[in-house]
């Protein structure tokens, strides 16, 4: 394993672990998952850039893109969470109620 490979692997693994062990706010969870899509795309684009096919060029376009809408979708939740219930504690949700 290079050690490119390495970092890439820590990267994203640093966000899974972070996403576990801080669950308190809906923001700590939205960044945590936004640094794993950062990883997964500086992964991407070193490998199609080391690859050279034209068939992998496209690929991390379309993960930037997929992860904006992620982005935007987590923003929109949190504000609505945040209006109903008051705050962005994941603790005050339940899935129970409407």
């Amino acid at each position: 394993m290079t050690t490119l490979y390495f970092l890439f692997t820590t990267a994203f693994l640093l966000g899974i672990l972070g996403l576990s062990m801080h669950r308190t706010h809906l923001v700590s969870a939205l960044l945590c998952i936004e640094a794993m899509m950062l990883a997964l795309f500086s992964a991407m684009t070193m490998f199609s850039t080391n690859s050279q096919l034209a068939t992998t060029t496209l690929l991390p376009i379309l993960l930037l893109a997929f992860s904006a809408c992620e982005a935007g979708t987590g923003l929109a939740l949190l504000v609505a969470t945040a209006r109903t219930h008051g705050s962005d504690h994941l603790q005050s949700l339940s899935l129970l109620q409407c």
